[in-house]
């Protein structure tokens, strides 16, 4: 059963994240989309830490799972790099640990 939950937290997740993913794509070409689903993500993982296996399944692991994504934000990480944009990879790279730290610093404390 829990089996289950996962693959309906990823079946909602992956599909979620590519569709603001290429919404805000539409408005720039900085990688903003992915910055914003592994934000949001890492407060999901945070306010979700501490339910049931259930729900941890469904959110955590399918859900925050799938809709989070570490190559994407490495390949865009990769490119600015390759591209000489240091400035913006820095930032990319930087904002990315401190905000996604500081949303699941968020979801933990708003779900005590």
């Amino acid at each position: 059963m829990k089996t289950l939950f996962v693959i309906l937290g990823a079946a909602i997740g992956a599909p979620l994240r590519f569709a603001i993913d290429q919404y805000i794509r539409r408005f720039t070409t900085k990688p903003y989309g992915i910055f914003l689903v592994n934000i949001l993500g890492s407060f999901v993982w945070g306010v979700s830490m501490n339910t049931s296996t259930t729900l941890h399944a469904l959110f955590v692991i399918g859900f925050a799972g799938a809709f989070t994504t570490w190559s994407t934000f490495m390949l865009d990480f990769f490119l600015a790099y390759e591209l000489r944009n240091y400035k913006s990879a820095a930032i990319n790279l930087s904002a990315s640990l401190v905000f996604g730290l500081l949303a699941a610093w968020a979801g933990i404390t708003l779900a005590k």
